[in-house]
């Protein structure tokens, strides 16, 4: 036997001792499969988006930076300019502003403001001077307290708009953000971010921003005397708006944080096309302030179009897979279910052979009795070969029924019935009644002799010898192996008492008792003969050659 025929058997064995779990085990295996296919994949496209958040935030955060440089490199030329005049009146510094030519780079700044160190004690002259170089500048606010030595009120800021205006005069030292931003740049002598403020030319308190200072030393004399600020507002959602002009978000979700990334630190954010939870963070230093750049992914959870063709591909061919499994499953169960059914009808042939050929070995036996009896009991030739061909012809009506049912059980009414035939000379001579008590072969036999024997014997001389006469005919189930059947005859004529045994008794009480394995009990009454048999109730399938073939079990 070669290798791919103990393959097959061994496949064919799986196959039909596991009917249900092959196909299933087979789906579950290109489940697994494709489940993990799909886990290479989206664990790629996960890489490849974090890898793509990477690039983004860093081309965002240099944008953003390049911004803040951009600024802190005006305010730096700014400072040493002004830092070589006695004052800064208000013509220098539209002059400077208006040189600087602002390009697209300075783009999210509110522009350039110039806030002046003032003293307590100079603050009145301060006032007067300022009101008189720009009409209808507001007076210092807040006003500062006694105890504090400096104030630093925004003198001019450019360009002159409305919005503008709304913030000259305001003391930006009285605000702790502003003052710790401003004595930063004071000690580093370079621009300083504040931290989160809301502008004071803000109509929305909810809108923040942040400014960036440079300080004003005066270096023509020999002391270093802080002379104030130049400073550019920002707007901090404008500042990121212009910021992303410079790179593209791919419709990612931007926010910048002063700091930490926390709610509460919160500048500025453009909202994602769809929210995923998914973030990278880049920390961004914007004129010696450190700020923290965050940006969302808009893949979300689900899957790929790559991963969902992998996956319904998968599903679709382990479903594919395990149907071709469950038919050959089926197949194969069927097919071992027909070899067993074919091994089952050999045996039953083999078997029923034998017992073929023990019944008729049984049946010559018992024609041989009844011609040695029928040859002792007949005076002439015609007395015997009439009673021989009766006998014979019971025999053979009894044939016919167990050929009819395949030499299978036969039921006791059918048996009686084909015996009784023959007699029934009046309706209602007859009564037949009895449950369906099915008979062997070799039983059904034994008991159409009898019933055959006692209807010749009413015929000739009992109850059938008579228009009145009547025959019943009863039979019950005593056990579940054991019936048995009543004759009694009625309305016939008297029976003598005294009278010579005949053949019929002889074949009853000898032959019939002796294949029923029970005795008979045959009584002669006056009023007609009554008998008693007792025939063994035998189980179908014993005797059974063309069984239903058995039902494929459920798989």
């Amino acid at each position: 036997m070669d290798k791919t025929d103990i393959s097959t058997r061994r496949t064919r064995r799986w196959l039909i001792s596991y009917p249900r779990a092959t196909p299933l085990a087979i789906f579950l295996l290109i489940a697994a499969i494709t489940a993990l296919s799909v886990f290479a994949i989206e664990r790629g496209e996960r890489r490849r988006e974090e890898a793509r958040l990477s690039e983004t935030a860093k081309a965002v955060a240099s944008a953003i930076e390049r911004r803040g440089n951009t600024s802190s490199a005006y305010l730096r030329a700014g400072a040493a300019l002004f830092g070589t005049v006695k004052t800064v009146p208000p013509g220098l510094f539209r002059r400077f502003v208006s040189e600087l030519r602002l390009d697209a780079d300075y783009r999210g700044a509110e522009g350039i403001g110039w806030a002046e160190a003032v003293s307590p004690a100079d603050l009145a002259a301060y006032e007067k001077r300022v009101a008189a170089d720009v009409p209808g500048t507001t007076p210092v606010h807040p006003r500062p307290p006694a105890a504090r030595g400096q104030l630093t009120p925004v003198t001019y800021l450019l360009p002159d708009t409305e919005r503008n205006r709304r913030a000259l005069g305001f003391d930006m030292y009285s605000d702790p953000v502003r003052r710790a931003a401003m004595d930063e740049a004071e000690r580093a002598v370079r621009p300083t971010a504040s931290g989160r403020v809301v502008l004071v030319q803000e109509e929305d308190a909810r809108t923040p921003g942040f400014l960036i200072y440079m300080p004003v030393f005066d270096v023509v004399s020999e002391a270093r005397r802080l002379k104030g600020f130049l400073y550019s507002p920002f707007n901090a959602r404008d500042f990121l708006s212009s910021a992303l002009q410079l790179e593209t978000r791919n419709e990612m979700g931007i926010r910048l944080y002063d700091g930490a990334p926390d709610r509460k630190n919160l500048l500025a954010e453009i909202a994602p096309a769809e929210r995923t939870g998914r973030t990278i963070a880049e920390r961004v230093m914007i004129a010696n302030r450190p700020m923290t750049l965050e940006v969302e992914s808009t893949k979300g959870p689900s899957l790929s179009m790559l991963s969902m063709l992998t996956l319904l591909f998968g599903l679709l061919v382990a479903s594919l897979l395990m149907v071709v499994a469950r038919l050959l499953t089926q197949q194969a169960v069927e097919d071992q279910a027909s070899l067993e059914w074919l091994e089952e009808q050999n045996s039953i042939r083999d078997t029923l052979t034998r017992e073929l050929n023990h019944r008729v070995k049984n049946t010559l036996a018992n024609v041989l009795s009844i011609v040695s009896l029928t040859r002792r009991r007949a005076s002439n030739l015609d007395e015997f070969a009439e009673g021989l061909d009766g006998r014979i012809r019971a025999l053979s009506a009894t044939h016919d029924l167990l050929t009819q049912s395949d030499w299978g059980t036969t039921p006791i009414n059918a048996v009686v019935q084909a015996e009784l035939a023959p007699y029934a000379r009046s309706e209602g001579s007859i009564e037949l009644a009895g449950p369906q008590v099915e008979l062997a072969p070799n039983d059904a036999l034994s008991l159409g002799l009898a019933i055959h024997e006692l209807a010749t014997n009413a015929a000739k001389y009992g109850a059938l010898s008579v228009a009145e006469g009547k025959v019943r005919v009863t039979w019950a189930l005593d056990r579940e192996d054991l019936a048995s059947v009543r004759w009694v005859e009625s309305g016939g004529p008297a029976v003598p008492a005294k009278r010579a045994r005949g053949f019929g008794t002889d074949l009853i009480e000898k032959i019939v008792a002796h294949e029923l394995r029970h005795p008979v009990d045959l009584r002669f009454e006056p009023t007609g003969v009554a008998c008693t048999l007792w025939v063994p109730v035998r189980i179908r399938s014993e005797f059974e050659i063309r069984t239903r073939k058995r039902a494929v079990p459920p798989s």
